[in-house]
Order: structure tokens, then sequence, then C-alpha cells
């Protein structure tokens, strides 16, 4: 188990995000002022587990589960950081 730091990040998508499924692409979408990004792979599910409720390790628990042979541990935590630079993710 990640141990917890003192104040842990609860990440949650930018107020002015949206995140959305494209069925027509079966797609998962960021959808911005004036902008959309396509999320690749399993992005769309990793964004939606950030609601605000959960800390980072907490989504990294949850996606082991989930998808038990996957690197989530170090991939995670870095994808969610680069996130939060972009300004997606508060």
């Amino acid at each position: 188990m990640i141990p917890e730091p003192e104040n842990p990040w609860c990440p949650a998508l930018a107020p002015s995000l949206m995140l959305r499924h494209d069925t027509v692409r079966d797609r998962d979408l960021l959808v911005l002022p004036e902008r959309v990004v396509v999320l690749e792979g399993h992005a769309g599910t990793v964004v939606g587990l950030c609601d605000g409720s959960r800390t980072v390790p907490g989504i990294v628990g949850e996606l082991a589960e989930r998808f038990p042979d996957a690197p989530v541990a170090t991939v995670v935590p870095d994808f969610l950081d680069r996130l939060r630079q972009e300004g997606w993710l508060k």
C-alpha cells in the first residue's frame, strides 16, 4: 500500500472541463473551452476516478484491482501530475 502524504491531493477536473464519451468514435474526450482532447487507452477511466473524493494512492489502488497486470503505481501518478500541470486537474 502507498503511504498517504500529510496533505493528500484528491484530484478533480477543473471546473471548465468535462469528461465525455464519444459513442461514434468509442473514445473518451476531455472537453475544454474551445478545445477537445482525445484520451487514449484507459486514460478516460483514470480521469473518471478524479472526482475529488479519492487521493492519488486511492486511485492507484482502485486501478490496480481493476487492471492487476498494469504498471499503474508508476504510470498513473505521473499521468495525473501532467494533467495537473496542464491545469486540467485541481
